[in-house]
């Protein structure tokens, strides 16, 4: 039997007449799609369009709350009481519901976006607030979070199923993290490169830093930025390169989480 691994980008993260990515095409090659939900991109039509392609070329989808900031991409930090962020979270989440529902499919999971990740990676109040709003929603839905994080200890706090998620566009720091974007090695776009470091994460469950430590990580699912502009060649790369290794590349709720 094949080795499993997921693939996914983040999606529907223009609004009106304003798009980001080429969602249809990334489509055809992940397995699982995490939608903007109208706080740091997306719009009703934004999330029935994803919906509908989503089901169309069999990809599980899940909801990608940020915070409330469409004229920074979600990217910049917002001081919250934890109680707040837990009652935005549950209300994205709902709303990509409804559009999925609308579309006769259901939500399987969740991601969050830009900042919002980025501080609740390193912060357990945040990543419990997280954690309650995903649970008190719907406690089947798969947690996708950043390996190693607080939000991956939030989740097993809770009971969650957890999926342990890895960037193939991104490089790594010395403790595991993403390399801030304002750094100049913080990207990768290659896609030659972007598979060499993946096959090495989910063959030997480490990431080499970009000093050169090896740091242990658990590789559940691949992450590919859908609004790069090597996107689609990444993903086509990454999806044919861990074929060929003898892994399947499957959706989330085809996993088998350990």
């Amino acid at each position: 039997m094949a080795r499993k691994v997921n693939l996914n980008a983040d999606m529907g993260e223009g609004f009106g007449d304003y798009d980001i990515g080429n969602d249809g095409a990334m489509l055809r090659v992940i397995k699982s799609a995490n939608v903007a939900c109208g706080f740091h991109g997306g719009d009703w039509n934004v999330m029935d369009r994803v919906c509908k392609q989503a089901k169309e070329n069999g990809v599980s989808i899940g909801a990608h709350p940020g915070f409330n900031d469409l004229w920074g991409f979600g990217r910049r930090r917002i001081q919250m009481a934890a109680g707040d962020v837990e009652r935005m979270v549950a209300y994205q989440i709902g709303a990509l519901q409804g559009m999925a529902a609308m579309n006769g499919i259901g939500v399987t999971h969740v991601k969050i976006h830009g900042a919002l990740s980025n501080m609740a990676c390193v912060d357990m109040d945040l990543a419990r607030a997280i954690g309650r709003a995903i649970k008190g929603v719907d406690r089947t839905l798969i947690w996708l979070a950043p390996t190693g994080s607080d939000l991956v200890t939030a989740g097993e706090e809770l009971g969650l199923t957890i999926a342990s998620e890895v960037f193939a566009d991104r490089t790594y720091d010395d403790n595991g993290d993403l390399t801030p974007r304002s750094q100049p090695n913080s990207m990768v776009e290659d896609p030659e490169e972007a598979l060499k470091n993946i096959l090495h994460m989910i063959e030997h469950d480490e990431v080499i830093s970009t000093s050169g430590k090896r740091v242990p990580v658990k590789a559940h699912s691949i992450c590919v930025h859908g609004d790069g502009p090597t996107a689609v060649a990444v993903a086509n790369r990454i999806r044919s390169g861990v074929e060929a290794a003898g892994y399947a590349v499957v959706p989330l709720t085809e996993m088998e989480f350990a």
